[in-house]
């Protein structure tokens, strides 16, 4: 049966534990992957920042390789377990559909059409040899069994999938046994890789969600396979907001925010924008203008050369990011349209705040009872409106917007 939805009530409880989940994600990612080297190669751009050696590094001036880099194809394989305790209700077929075509459509969007998740169904159940129970399944996983479940699935489907034709693995635990958890969903990312038909196995999503599953939960979780960081504040004792550093704005902060387009920012990580596509503004005494494209927009001929992305060096691991969201694509139910600035920190940690939204309208708020943070949800700047990053010593400004819906933004030293 479809979950609550009812504002401030147990829909926002689920968020807050949506969140838990990719937060002990984040920690187990953490100690079971060796980050590349801080940076291998100098910045194609000024602005571009360095990766350094924090969790999912939002530097990008190189590529970490124990990453599989999302451009062309990939091929994913979605296995479906069931338990011995537990006879499973729906298909495999039918519970697929809650997950394809939509997340291949989102990296599609996303990427301009740069990068496609090409999905293969196991069209049969794969039973477990012990009961759902056995494992343990919750939110902060037990190292041990954990392993014990994934050896286990892996050697179960053995004799049936072919792993050395996929990129990537997701196994979906029957929705229906008892002893599945659906706070437990989180990617699983092995330094000391498994083994089947002559592949390493290091990359796995494995998946606990109810019938029907969260919104956008298996493009977050994908995203973690590229390399991107949770974005979500968790704070002391889980208690109070989650959202507070980046509101609705990148599902790699909430899967269930009203704008789930990933930030220009990383778009340009994951080289679905090309430096072409990025504008790396200096500042001076006298003020510049700059030229953005909304970043849904649909890609069109001459696209590569106009910028999508605007940015200012303010450290040597810190930048002011600006971009132009608008109700499209993935973003078709933004809840405030215009030019969106960010700080981003390529030596924070995920989940600790690597991006953090600059808030355009701090006295108000919108889109309560939908908006996932709602002081954040109107956010973007307006024609006319600026902000001052005083941090920073920068002032935003937005100029105007053409009929052919290209800002127009000023960008100046404050003080």
């Amino acid at each position: 049966m479809p979950r609550d939805r009812t504002p401030g009530g147990v829909e926002r409880r689920r968020l807050r534990r949506l969140a838990a989940v990719t937060t002990s994600l984040s920690a187990l990612v953490a100690t079971s992957i060796v980050a590349g080297p801080a940076t291998a190669s100098e910045a194609a751009l000024p602005c571009a920042l360095g990766r350094t050696d924090a969790h999912h590094s939002e530097g990008l001036d190189s590529w970490n390789g124990t990453y599989p880099h999302p451009a062309g194809s990939l091929d994913a394989v979605m296995i479906f377990l069931s338990f011995p305790d537990s006879r499973p209700i729906a298909r495999p077929g039918e519970l697929s559909k809650d997950y394809f075509p939509a997340t291949s459509r989102f990296f599609d969007r996303a990427s301009y059409g740069k990068f496609r998740l090409r999905s293969h169904l196991h069209a049969k159940w794969v039973q477990m040899p012990h009961p759902s129970g056995a494992y343990g399944i919750q939110r902060d996983w037990d190292s041990g069994r954990r392993s014990a479940y994934l050896r286990d699935a892996v050697a179960a489907a053995d004799s049936s999938v072919d792993f050395s034709r996929y990129d990537l693995v997701y196994f979906v635990a029957d929705p229906d046994a008892p002893g599945v958890d659906s706070d437990a969903t989180k990617v699983v990312n092995l330094d000391e890789p498994m083994h089947a038909d002559h592949t390493d196995l290091r990359r796995f999503v494995t998946v606990f969600e109810q019938n029907p599953p969260d919104r956008n939960v298996l493009a977050h979780e994908t995203g973690h396979v590229f390399d991107l960081p949770d974005l979500y504040h968790r704070p002391g004792n889980g208690k109070g907001d989650w959202d507070t550093y980046v509101g609705d704005w990148d599902l790699m902060g909430s899967q269930f925010g009203l704008a789930p387009d990933p930030f220009a920012w990383h778009k340009w990580k994951l080289g679905w924008l090309g430096d072409n596509q990025v504008d790396c503004a200096t500042l001076s005494r006298s003020p510049s203008l700059h030229p953005l494209r909304a970043l849904s927009a649909r890609a069109e001929p001459g696209d590569d050369r106009r910028p999508r992305l605007l940015v200012v060096r303010t450290g040597p691991d810190s930048a002011l990011a600006v971009e132009a969201r608008e109700a499209s694509g993935n973003d078709s139910s933004v809840c405030s349209q215009g030019v969106l600035a960010y700080r981003v920190h390529s030596d924070t940690a995920s989940g600790s705040g690597p991006v953090h939204v600059l808030d355009g309208h701090p006295g108000t708020a919108a889109c309560w009872g939908t908006s996932v943070y709602p002081p954040l949800a109107d956010a973007p700047l307006g024609v006319g409106e600026s902000l001052t990053d005083a941090a920073d010593g920068v002032r935003i400004q937005v100029e105007g917007r053409g009929a052919d819906g290209e800002w127009t933004v000023k960008v100046s030293r404050n003080g």
